[in-house]
């Protein structure tokens, strides 16, 4: 995001926010993914080759669980960003504040979305489940749409804008 007009824009302190806990939040983006994984697909934890490679990975590419981070980010700001800055009387400063409620929202979000077998799916296969880069790359392209669809949004490329619509 270009810095265009204010420095202390709310959404500039808040994207500042989320890129500093970018790390421990991909951390809790894969807990969530194995979590929603044993919910989905294998409730009674039946320790099948699979489900033991799930949980014990923790070596893969990060590049592709980081593009959906940020998208997800970026759906946060567009729809939680306004340019104004509240006033806040417990102490915390405004990037504490935004990092908390970042925070609890994509928990939920990645709880909610969860609970759909796409998702998950797509989201093994280029995490945990992670064989090769062109699988990896279709199961992002897969899981950004997914994404998109669930929170209605489209994003249109028009004379190399891109424009972000909502259908709600």
């Amino acid at each position: 995001m270009a810095k265009k007009l204010f420095p202390l824009d709310k959404n500039y302190i808040l994207q500042q926010a989320q890129l500093a806990i970018e790390k421990e939040l991909l951390e809790l983006m894969v807990v969530e993914v194995k979590n929603s994984f044993t919910l989905l697909f294998n409730p009674l934890k039946l320790q099948d080759d699979t489900y033991l490679r799930i949980l014990q990975q923790d070596d893969f590419p990060m590049d592709h669980l980081l593009v959906i981070y940020r998208q997800l980010a970026g759906i946060y700001r567009f729809r939680y960003g306004s340019n104004q800055l509240e006033l806040l009387f417990d102490g915390r400063s405004h990037y504490e504040k935004y990092q908390e409620d970042w925070s609890l929202c994509l928990k939920g979000w990645l709880q909610k979305l969860g609970q759909q077998e796409a998702y998950v799916k797509t989201m093994l296969r280029m995490t945990l489940l992670y064989d090769s880069p062109s699988r990896a790359l279709f199961a992002e392209n897969r899981c950004k749409s997914l994404i998109n669809e669930h929170f209605g949004l489209s994003i249109v490329k028009r004379k190399g804008d891109l424009l972000l619509k909502t259908g709600t």
